[in-house]
């Protein structure tokens, strides 16, 4: 009998030992190694818009490479953080561009506080069943971000973990390393008694409360998820850009508005500066005494910015006491710069938007003016 011959008559009598095409046993466990190698094909390609001349490797090898370029005495400032549940309310949305945002702009902010330029940024996002056209929404929203105040994407991970999130659930995590010159490094040691404290103005919730939000509201909870799109869609008084101007707006829209880089807007004024104080977690109770030295606090006017409607919506829909509130959020008061008396006026010349909001005094923590 020819070979041929051999292997239809085995074919007819045992089928199961034919060799057909099957998917392999990695992908059918929830990690398809050849979609993710065409993922970070697409996420390089994203990654050229955010790219620095001392970058020495695209996105690809096992390590980014970034050059340092000529400094006096440079001291590198580093930085991590995450966006938080607010992706649970990205995944009820079906918009995944605007955390990517939040992630580079927070970290931005956050070496910020020591007068540092952005120099590279790397991305992880951990998920069960996030789509591809998904993760490079999130990459995109990163790589726009970082275009914008001129950092590299030096690269990230993509990690697909089956069993671990919740099926199309996802966490987003970023580093950041910035450099800025020792003589001209921001940390608070040179705050004194009696310093101008001035604010900027935050465009909502930026990165945190979002877990108190979530239950208020009861979105981004595993619930119906057509339930909570509505709930995230429903309108109300107020919320249009989160109260830059009058009329209804949705929750959603609100919830989800890009948390502020405050880098283009300092940039003028650095060398001016005694302190940065970026207001996130803890709120202004837990980030303005940060940069004080010892002894030193802050009393800060309430009275002295707008609260944006989205915060008193909340404090509403929850009962919330108004301490809480200010523990809990940044109730529109996105950073806190400390000033020396003298140079106040003309910090303020070169960020207009900037406006007193209290003042450096003897003690600790923060105190409310009366």
């Amino acid at each position: 009998m020819s070979r041929l011959a051999l292997s239809l008559h085995l074919a007819a009598l045992y089928p199961s030992l034919v060799s057909r095409p099957r998917k392999p046993a990695y992908a059918s466990a929830g990690v398809d190694i050849e979609a993710a190698d065409a993922l970070v094909t697409r996420f390089a390609e994203l990654a050229k818009s955010a790219r620095r001349p001392e970058v020495l490797a695209d996105i690809g090898p096992f390590a980014g490479l970034f050059k340092l370029g000529k400094y006096r005495e440079p001291v590198l400032v580093a930085s991590t953080d995450s966006v938080g549940t607010k992706v649970k309310l990205a995944v009820v949305a079906g918009r995944y561009d605007t955390v990517g945002h939040d992630l580079v702009n927070h970290c931005v902010n956050d070496i910020l506080t020591s007068g540092a330029e952005p120099l590279f940024f790397l991305d992880y996002i951990g998920n069960t069943g996030l789509t591809d056209d998904a993760k490079a929404d999130i990459v995109r929203g990163c790589v726009e971000a970082c275009s914008a105040v001129d950092c590299s994407l030096l690269g990230g991970e993509t990690a697909d973990m089956p069993g671990t999130y919740k099926e199309g659930d996802f966490d987003l995590v970023g580093f950041i390393v910035g450099v800025v010159e020792r003589d001209a490094l921001i940390d608070g040691s040179a705050i004194r008694e009696g310093d101008v404290l001035l604010g900027l103005p935050s465009n909502g919730l930026h990165t945190n409360g979002y877990s108190l939000v979530r239950k208020l509201f009861d979105i981004g909870m595993d619930g119906e998820p057509n339930a909570e799109r509505d709930r995230l869609n429903a309108n109300y008084p107020g919320l249009a850009q989160t109260g830059a101007r009058p009329g209804e707006g949705t929750l959603g829209e609100a919830l989800l508005v890009t948390h502020r880089c405050y880098l283009p807007a300092l940039r003028p004024a650095l060398d001016k500066l005694r302190g940065i104080a970026h207001i996130t977690g803890g709120g202004i109770p837990g980030n303005v005494p940060r940069i004080m030295p010892k002894s030193l606090g802050a009393r800060i006017d309430r009275n002295s910015w707008h609260v944006p409607a989205i915060f008193r919506l909340i404090q509403q829909q929850g009962g919330i006491e108004e301490e809480e509130m200010y523990r809990a959020f940044n109730m529109g008061l996105g950073i806190v710069l400390a000033v020396s008396p003298e140079d106040a006026a003309q910090v303020q010349s070169l960020i207009p938007e900037a406006f007193v909001c209290g003042e450096v005094i003897r003690g600790q923590g923060v105190e409310w003016a009366t």
